[in-house]
């Protein structure tokens, strides 16, 4: 992790030392609600896949193998596209954080 710099340790128009990524955060810890997986409801059109922004859902071979909870911030794209409703939001609060 970077150290934070003093402000007159900043250069000057705050010239990004680093390129940006996601990989770092936990950005599920955004999430409200969980997108919960059927896998006997899958018909794995991987359409989920295909619209998540977050590239949360795990893929193998286009076989829907679940999703990652470290990225998933509980839009519920997934489960709007999903034609067979194999993915259903429900409240965070339901799931203990231990589980991840």
């Amino acid at each position: 992790m970077a150290e934070l710099k003093k402000w007159n340790e900043v250069p000057i128009g705050g010239i990004i030392t680093e390129p940006g990524t996601a990989r770092k955060y936990k950005t599920g810890d955004w999430r409200v609600k969980r997108p919960v997986y059927d896998r006997s409801k899958c018909i794995d059109c991987m359409m989920c896949w295909f619209y998540c922004p977050d590239l949360a859902i795990i893929q193998e071979n286009s076989v829907m193998k679940g999703i990652n909870y470290f990225y998933c911030k509980g839009c519920g794209i997934c489960a709007n596209v999903c034609p067979r409703n194999a993915i259903e939001m429900r409240p965070e609060t339901e799931f203990s954080h231990e589980e991840e």
